[in-house]
């Protein structure tokens, strides 16, 4: 922080030592992202406690012509909160964390983009609800996060992105005014739907303070089967048979390419894993419903038939709760295994349903081609065509040379799925690390649009400036 700085006197004078972080005091965590990648550098830290606080901390740097950077719980994969520059202002949300009203009533919870989505989940359960966002930083990463970055996670199969979890919102413009779009209505015509604006926007269009999210009835039954298949076509075309037989009950489908479950077990080398470690297919199957319904006796009938037509190979039902959450911290476990790993190429892409085994299979050629010695790590949310393809770089090869090649395979890894008509950001967003890439693959009219939306909204171009737009 640039504490010499005119502009930090000033901040510091008129918002005071509650809002502007004070030298003495560490602000590491506030310049680097989650993966260790990325590490920024800022003039000041503003943490402003209210919204009256937010409107006049943007409206100040508007004044002073002086960027900010919105940031959440910095959990993010493509560097959307970290700063590039000492010219900029980080405006971290995270002391705006009240739960302001939760309506059992009407399935609805409104709260300070502060709040730790964990916090957010643990209040609709209190009111007997659920707020069903379910990520892996969920104990650190903030609904404004989620709502900028248009969070996916393991639940979208059944309730969708953020942007379907969304009721209304409250956002300070780059002027600083506050644009109160705080409804709870389900229904509401009138007009433009300004709130789709900000979702996934990543802080480009405006600071979001306040939202009403969705919650559903908490369901009184849930049943989890961790399941062995020889191949990834096997799985998909058991997906597409359960959502028949299941219907909205089906919550989760996660696929894990066996080549995975060393790094869960690098992670968490005593893990137990259900069925055999070889097994070529490993799916994470979750369905929940009311009491009402028998869910048990349903999943044992729908798998008693795959398991007889030889789709299904192995198959283990979770007895408890807590079985069930040894299940699912496979899945989890093999992420934080690549994160202990160190460099490692990530993408997070999606295709058609129908496509995906035809993408896993195009990727893993595609590495093993071109790409001798890298291991080919293939995950994901299946069950709504995303799929997180990573690579592991071979022993002992230098974190320069990796991080070069790492790139090359990044780009070849885009190219196939740009082939096959899918997204090379399914979840994760754009940031930084992907603009490029963004701004080349749009058409002219759809460039036209974005850079029209940034100009009318943010003409002086001070909201994150290098994030997605430029």
């Amino acid at each position: 922080m640039k504490t010499e700085d005119a502009r930090y006197t000033r901040l510091l004078g008129s918002l005071g030592p509650s809002v502007v972080l004070e030298s003495h005091m560490p602000a590491d965590r506030y310049l680097s992202d989650w993966t260790g990648d990325h590490r920024g550098q800022a003039l000041a830290i503003l943490r402003p406690g209210s919204v009256e606080e937010v409107c006049k901390t943007v409206s100040l740097c508007a004044d002073m012509e002086l960027p900010i950077v919105p940031q959440g719980g910095n959990t993010g994969l493509v560097s959307g909160a970290v700063t590039t520059s000492s010219e900029f202002a980080v405006v971290s949300l995270e002391r705006l964390n009240r739960i302001r009203r939760v309506s059992r009533d009407d399935f609805s919870i409104t709260v300070d983009s502060g709040c730790v989505l964990q916090a957010v989940k643990d209040a609709a359960e209190d009111s007997g609800c659920i707020y069903p966002m379910a990520l892996g930083a969920q104990g650190t990463c903030q609904i404004g996060g989620t709502i900028a970055t248009n969070a996916g996670g393991v639940n979208v199969l059944r309730y969708g992105m953020t942007r379907d979890l969304v009721l209304g919102l409250e956002v300070v413009l780059p002027n600083g005014v506050i644009w109160d779009g705080l409804s709870n209505l389900r229904k509401d015509n009138r007009g433009y739907d300004l709130k789709q604006l900000f979702l996934g926007s990543e802080g480009t269009l405006g600071v979001v303070t306040g939202a009403c999210l969705k919650l559903f009835p908490k369901p009184d039954r849930v049943e989890t089967a961790y399941l062995g298949l020889q191949s990834f076509e096997d799985a998909m075309e058991l997906f597409s048979r359960a959502r028949y037989a299941c219907s909205d009950l089906l919550t989760g489908f996660e696929v894990i390419g066996s080549e995975c479950i060393g790094m869960a077990r690098y992670a968490y080398p005593d893990l137990p894993v259900p069925i055999s470690e070889n097994t070529p297919v490993h799916v994470l199957f979750e369905v929940s419903s009311g009491a009402l319904t028998n869910l048990r006796e349903m999943l044992e009938s729908f798998l008693a038939e795959e398991m007889a037509s030889g789709s299904v190979v192995e198959a283990v039902l979770a007895e408890n709760k807590a079985q069930a959450l040894s299940f699912w911290k496979v899945r989890e476990g093999l992420v934080e295994g690549h994160a202990r790993k160190g460099f490692h190429v990530r993408s997070d892409v999606s295709v058609a349903l129908s496509d995906v085994p035809r993408l896993i299979g195009a990727l893993r050629g595609m590495l093993t081609r071109r790409f001798p010695g890298w291991m080919p790590q293939a995950y994901g949310h299946a069950g709504d065509g995303n799929v997180h393809f990573n690579a592991l770089p071979p022993d002992g090869l230098d974190e320069d040379r990796c991080r070069a090649i790492g790139q090359q395979i990044e780009h070849a890894i885009f190219e196939v799925v740009e082939d096959l008509g899918g997204s090379f950001s399914a979840e994760h967003g754009i940031g930084r690390t992907k603009q490029d890439r963004f701004r080349t693959s749009m058409s002219g009219p759809h460039r036209h649009l974005i850079e029209a939306l940034k100009h009318t909204l943010d003409p002086a171009g001070l909201m994150n400036p290098g994030c997605m737009v430029g």
